[in-house]
């Protein structure tokens, strides 16, 4: 994970050493902090410390929408998932109190690895190596939504069915709140969604939200994800979503936006495997006979990338967003639109 980047919003380092040094236990000496260049959403630091190295990721300054940029509940669910199969980072402190640094904030685990940007995965030399870790992908997610939500005490974490209605709903309310212009291709894919919705299958996992390539950090010396990044958009959810997510990543050109896809590139040259196969194998852990409906659970994902990515574009007009390219998000939010234009009349 890249650092260094200039942060948009500072740290009040003095406030904040004397309250970790009241409230986490083992904390000591100077502290010093740097911005991860990744994400668009909640600030994320790495805090060096001399007794160690954790990571403050924190809510954006400004005028935030309705339940976005939820840290508790990031902080709840890492803390819910210690024990089980899913790699994360421990988490160690919540501070509710936004007086301390200006907004909430939690403290966990530096866990050191590797986070990959680019789908095609050039730093990785042999196509044996890229395939396991596509292979660790498809698991972790089947892991993931084999959680048991109430053994965890995730019960609460969301409301059970109707996902993608509710999604929808969610979603669309913060598009036009987050519309500087319209798009007639996001309306046009808002109707034919809302008009192609299936009919609930009661299926309810704990569910990701932006599982993709860099949210996942691999060990530095084998294909092992050793912790999945940023639960900002988890909830209850269907798992077909996270699936349909991922495979919508991998269809993405490899110019678009800040995480590439596999579009325009040839995977079997790669190692990496095609839709169907990773789609097949996620199936066989998850034990999934057949899934209809695939196109809108796909074009769903399409939307909802584009909302995201308006949002990020919104934040950006009005100076607070986390990361300095996210201007350059929303020029993603018209060709997403097309793409799953395109996919549903096909």
């Amino acid at each position: 994970m890249s650092e260094q980047e200039p942060a948009v919003q500072q740290l009040d380092m003095a406030a904040l050493q004397t309250y970790l040094q009241q409230h986490l236990d083992g904390f000591s000496g100077s502290l010093s902090a740097n911005k991860f260049s990744g994400g668009q959403s909640n600030p994320t630091f790495k805090l060096t410390t001399d007794s160690g190295n954790y990571v403050l990721r924190k809510q954006p300054p400004g005028k935030l929408l309705k339940s976005a940029h939820a840290v508790d509940r990031e902080f709840k669910v890492i803390r819910a998932l210690q024990n089980t199969k899913v790699p994360v980072a421990n988490a160690f402190h919540l501070c509710e109190d936004p007086s301390v640094i200006g907004s909430l904030f939690y403290i966990m685990e530096f866990v050191d690895g590797e986070v990959y940007w680019d789908s095609s995965l050039p730093e990785i030399k042999n196509n044996q190596t890229r395939s396991e870790m596509y292979q660790q992908m498809s698991q972790v997610l089947a892991d993931l939504h084999s959680v048991d939500i109430s053994a965890v005490g995730l019960s609460d974490y969301g409301k059970p069915g109707n996902y993608f209605e509710r999604q929808l709903s969610r979603w669309s309310g913060q598009y036009k709140l987050s519309e500087i212009k319209p798009i007639i291709e996001m309306d046009e894919l808002i109707r034919w969604l809302t008009q192609n919705m299936p009919a609930d299958d009661g299926r309810v996992a704990l569910v990701h939200g932006d599982y993709r390539l860099d949210n996942l950090m691999f060990a530095k010396n084998k294909p092992e994800i050793i912790a999945v990044l940023d639960w900002e958009l988890s909830t209850l959810g269907h798992p077909l979503a996270d699936l349909a997510y991922q495979c919508m990543q991998l269809r993405l050109p490899s110019h678009i936006g800040h995480s590439s896809g596999l579009g325009d590139i040839d995977r079997h040259a790669l190692g990496i495997p095609s839709e169907q196969e990773f789609v097949a194998s996620y199936c066989q852990r998850a034990g999934i006979d057949s899934i209809p409906n695939w196109n809108f659970y796909l074009a769903f994902s399409f939307f909802r990338l584009g909302a995201i990515a308006q949002g990020v574009a919104k934040r950006a007009q009005e100076g607070n967003a986390s990361s300095s390219q996210a201007s350059k998000v929303g020029a993603m939010v018209p060709p997403l639109a097309k793409m799953a234009i395109e996919l549903i009349k096909t």
